[in-house]
């Protein structure tokens, strides 16, 4: 009920200052589980992929969110966001049980597979959490490439710019293989990226993204 008031509000507002364009939203299923994994180019994207898909739609965010700003905090919780302490040593762990709680669920999980926003636009090698959750769930993925937002609130700015945020969401992946196998996560996760890829026509990176200390 609070997700369906907060986007039912928040939507015109947010098309308004920032048309968005989003294509492949027939691929999202009406009913059933499914792991939307996108390339991350800004914090916002958290705020436009949920603006595009009729279903609610879940992410992992740090704690800080939840116990910070009150306006954020009243955001992550009525949107459904998920609180991970990332100081804790099991938060790898963590983050990946809670998206699978999700998916058993029934509901609609996105993920960030290069693990943090991209320092320059480009796509940065995909980390194995995204395959294992495909694996161990049995959910499809559907590929996502985001464009857009990074122009709208770059690393290091506080308020965001008016421009256009584009949205592509690709056709269902599945996979088989097994979750316990290191060359069967680093196989479907490879996939998956140059799906993600094909989508947004980054250029490649085949080492992991630098994290910042203050990245989601």
């Amino acid at each position: 009920m609070l997700y369906r008031l907060a986007k039912t509000v928040s939507s015109p507002f947010l098309h308004l200052l920032w048309p968005t364009t989003a294509t492949g939203v027939e691929h999202v299923p009406a009913a059933g589980p499914a792991i939307l994994a996108s390339n991350h180019l800004s914090v916002l994207d958290s705020t436009f992929l949920p603006l595009v898909v009729p279903r609610q739609v879940r992410f992992v965010a740090k704690q800080e969110y939840f116990t910070g700003n009150p306006v954020t905090a009243a955001w992550m919780r009525a949107t459904g966001q998920i609180a991970i302490d990332r100081q804790s040593p099991t938060a790898a762990q963590d983050m990946l049980d809670a998206a699978a709680r999700v998916l058993k669920d029934g509901g609609l999980f996105g993920i960030y597979p290069e693990g943090t926003r991209s320092p320059d636009g480009r796509l940065y090698r995909g980390k194995v959490g995204v395959a294992w959750l495909a694996l161990a769930t049995g959910a499809p993925v559907l590929p996502v490439a985001m464009s857009g937002t990074d122009r709208v609130l770059p690393i290091g700015a506080s308020l965001p710019r008016l421009g256009r945020v584009g949205v592509r969401i690709g056709e269902p992946m599945t996979f088989t293989g097994s979750e316990a196998s290191a060359r069967d996560r680093r196989r479907v996760t490879d996939e998956i990226m140059a799906a993600i890829r094909s989508l947004s026509g980054q250029e490649y990176v085949t080492a992991y993204a630098p994290r910042r200390t203050t990245d989601n």
